[in-house]
């Protein structure tokens, strides 16, 4: 719909004059600092760069003006491919989809001798500007002036895709964008990530590379305090959107979206490890991997409980799955914690509740088994399934229930299920989102023209036999019971499952409604009504509006805050619902 903004960005203020648009500007900031060091005629500007980066970009965009007596790029430094590849290898494993999470830092994928033999050569000749560029150039020497090239995560995916680029060190432009995503996933991110904040601060400069040849750049002290702002206000994340074989058409009338070949599927703007968020300095405005803000404000995003028992992780994702005048999702179950942590190096698992924005007449999920399943009967339907010519029957085996708007589905790990045609759903969840084993796909191929990747095996030691009707009906759909009520607002407690360490709370309301803060960030979403306003009664923040379906943010550092409509005394309901990590 027309309120829905799909490009919010916060305001920084105070720094408008430390930002920088274009590569001309660049350049000409970056000589302007480079000759501000006095008496230095041997200047070394290192570019460190996030996986992804387009480093030739930089280089020949640069060069005109800073006229570099010699260029070093640190990848030049790094271990050869095959010795690389015998130290990913068990944590890459041979599976299409999953690895195990890795240790590596930066540092782990450079030669020492090479890069000593780089650092030599360097300081035997320094005359004139040393340009040094790449992932670990900051590990090259120690720079006069450093610059932090970064992009975000969806960009990344983006050129995988095209096949631009392959992964960091690795020759596989053309290789299956799953098996791409994965090395990323699992290796490389959590390498640069770790690089990235051992190093930020002392960095000059920070460069967003997102849109090619249109480069954005502020100080890195300009960076520092725009995260801290952020950390203490409401914002929202930037969204974007991705077609799926399941798609619907949801999502593109009432989010506004250009129509494409192939229906959109997902529609993430509450997932910070993959979303960004756009910081406006002035009239410049430049994407930051929402992630850096969790990084680098940790304590005042997330609250110092939620800080404490995850690390510099933001453990709450909503996301949106449209399946309106679409298909099912796959069949799918996710794994126990200690399933997860034993395979795949994650401390925590993907819990998750369908939350149904809107739902056609006869819509309905699958959740949780029928009762008096026969375990091995299911298991070889499943395997006959899985090697063709014979279709699961997951009515036989599976629940299916009715799903209406304002319905609330709580799926804790090792639960089957799935949305069905028809269904609008906002998914609220831990934070763990590729970990779905689909145990049926309805016989058909993904975009790619490939079998989506069915993992029985993982999924089969997964599921949760007891989890049947009687249990879910009781435990799962629709626990909505009221907390508080007054005149104008009543709040309900909707979820999650105790096993879930996530809580939900749906406010209704006609009148401003009173939020107090907690020791957890919050993560909401306007489900009914079409704008409201967020406020802080103590005024810490400027007020703030959200339209419908938006996903928002509140940092515990924001503290107390209401929400009221828009438009007082109309009379029509509004709703939110709001989840936080139980402290």
């Amino acid at each position: 719909m027309a309120s829905y903004n799909k490009e919010p960005f916060v305001e920084i203020e105070g720094w408008e004059h430390a930002a920088w648009d274009g590569y001309d500007c660049i350049a000409h900031e970056l000589l302007r600092k480079l000759n501000s060091l006095q008496g230095k005629s041997d200047r070394v500007l290192a570019v460190e760069c996030y996986p992804g980066v387009r480093i030739d970009e930089i280089v020949n965009a640069l060069s005109p003006v800073l006229q570099p007596a010699r260029i070093i790029y640190a990848e030049h430094a790094a271990k050869e491919r095959l010795r690389i590849d015998r130290m990913l290898s068990r944590y890459l494993t041979e599976d299409r989809v999953f690895g195990y999470m890795a240790p590596f830092t930066v540092q782990d994928f450079y030669d020492a001798d090479r890069l000593r033999h780089m650092q030599q050569q360097l300081l035997s000749d320094r005359a004139g500007l040393t340009m040094i560029i790449g992932t670990g150039a900051a590990l090259v020497a120690e720079a006069d002036v450093t610059v932090y090239a970064d992009l975000t995560r969806w960009e990344i995916q983006q050129r995988y895709r095209s096949q631009e680029i392959g992964n960091w060190l690795a020759s596989n432009h053309g290789e299956d964008i799953l098996r791409k995503y994965k090395r990323g996933f699992f290796v490389e991110w959590r390498a640069a990530d770790r690089f990235k904040r051992s190093i930020m601060h002392q960095c000059d400069y920070y460069l967003d590379t997102n849109t090619k040849n249109d480069p954005k750049m502020i100080t890195v002290e300009a960076l520092m305090d725009g995260l801290k702002q952020t950390s203490r206000r409401p914002f929202r994340l930037v969204p974007y959107f991705d077609p799926g074989v399941w798609g619907g058409r949801w999502l593109e009338e009432h989010i506004g979206l250009s129509p494409q070949e192939h229906p959109y599927a997902w529609g993430f703007d509450g997932v910070p490890e993959e979303n960004s968020v756009y910081f406006r300095y002035g009239s410049i405005r430049v994407e930051i991997p929402s992630m850096n803000i969790v990084f680098f404000e940790p304590a005042a995003l997330l609250g110092e409980s939620v800080y404490s028992r995850f690390g510099a992780e933001f453990p709450i994702r909503f996301d949106f799955l449209d399946t309106i005048g679409g298909q099912h999702l796959s069949l799918q179950v996710h794994p126990s914690t200690d399933y997860i942590r034993n395979n795949f190096g994650m401390s925590y698992t993907q819990d998750e509740s369908y939350y149904i924005l809107a739902a056609e007449e006869g819509a309905s999920v699958y959740l949780g088994l029928k009762e008096s399943v026969d375990r091995e009967q299911m298991l070889e339907e499943l395997e006959k399934a899985q090697q063709g010519g014979h279709s699961f029957p997951a009515d036989a085996y599976v629940n299916r229930l009715p799903a209406h708007k304002h319905d609330h589905f709580l799926i804790p790990a090792g639960t089957v299920h799935c949305s069905c045609s028809g269904t609008m759903v906002l998914e609220i969840s831990s934070t763990p989102y590729i970990f779905t084993f689909k145990l049926w796909d309805w016989d058909r191929l993904g975009l790619d023209g490939k079998p989506r990747p069915v993992h029985l095996k993982h999924g089969m030691s997964n599921i949760r036999w007891d989890r049947t009707t009687k249990w879910v009906e009781e435990q799962l759909v629709n626990p909505v019971t009221t907390v508080d009520e007054q005149s104008g607002w009543k709040e309900e407690r909707t979820g999650l499952h105790p096993l879930q360490f996530i809580e939900t709370r749906r406010h209704w309301f006609t009148e401003p409604v009173r939020h107090p803060g907690l020791d957890s960030v919050q993560m909401l979403n306007l489900v009914e009504g079409e704008q409201v306003v967020v406020e802080s009664p103590t005024n810490a923040f400027p007020p703030f509006k959200v339209g419908y379906a938006e996903t928002f943010i509140i940092p515990a550092a924001a503290g107390a805050y209401t929400i009221r409509p828009s438009t007082s005394g109309d009379g029509k309901p509004y709703a939110t619902i709001k989840a936080y990590v139980r402290t």
